[in-house]
């Protein structure tokens, strides 16, 4: 078995007359969490969507274990266990906190046949999920729906977990939360790929790195690495951790 659970190799996307990714080849090791950074408009997003199948790569090869998933439907890829939290978290307002979890609990027909032991493991990582678990979702504060977008991502057990920048726009001590939540899940086995542009935040939980610019990975390796090359930091994000 690869040591990589998620390859992309010299993956392009068009999206209409664009050409957004330029080749990506990027890795993300099983069982640890891997930042994938890079300045606004870099193609981190259209990476995360043509993963998941949103976006068709119109060249190169996406792999997931032993499955070449390139020209995969959305629902088959995450039936093979990948869940997906875009940057609007797509939050059902206008439903309970608890029928937001139900909709993404597959295996159960209604809230009384979820797994219950897992809900409290859910429960521990995001208590304003239990808080809230009757109120509807588009009360929730940002802080409150992003962390019932991750809940409602792992209600099943996943083996990849793909975030679009989970700490933007939240408070510092919603931050420090997500941060406990992922370094739980990692624990927990599962592979964390992670769009982020807050760097206090990569560095803390970053196992490895991919950095894009232009529609390409310019740079990957080790957070440890990276986050001590100030120059390297420099050129590719303009900004030093």
């Amino acid at each position: 078995m690869s040591d990589n659970l998620l390859v992309l190799e010299g993956v392009h996307t068009h999206i209409a007359a664009y050409h957004i990714l330029h080749g990506v080849d990027l890795t993300v090791p099983r069982g640890q969490l891997t930042m994938l950074l890079g300045r606004n408009g870099a193609g981190k997003t259209t990476t995360l969507r043509t993963i998941m199948g949103l976006w068709q790569a119109s060249e190169g090869r996406v792999r997931f274990g032993e499955n070449d998933i390139t020209a995969w439907r959305t629902p088959d890829i995450a039936g093979l266990g990948i869940a997906y939290v875009p940057e609007n978290m797509g939050i059902f307002s206008d439903l309970s906190v608890k029928e937001n979890m139900l909709l993404a609990a597959r295996g159960a027909k209604n809230a009384e046949r979820m797994d219950a032991g897992r809900l409290e493991w859910i429960f521990g990582l995001f208590p304003a999920v239990k808080t809230f678990w009757n109120h509807p979702a588009g009360k929730l504060s940002g802080g409150q729906k992003q962390m019932l977008a991750v809940a409602r991502a792992i209600v099943e057990p996943r083996q990849l977990l793909i975030v679009d920048e989970p700490s933007k726009g939240l408070a510092p001590a919603i931050i420090n939360n997500m941060i406990d939540a992922f370094s739980e899940l990692k624990r927990s086995g599962v592979t964390i790929l992670l769009v982020e542009q807050n760097i206090a935040f990569a560095q803390r939980l970053g196992d490895t790195v991919a950095v894009m610019d232009n529609g390409r990975v310019m740079h990957s390796g080790t957070m440890a690495d990276f986050a001590a090359d100030e120059a390297l930091q420099q050129s590719l994000l303009g900004l030093a951790l």
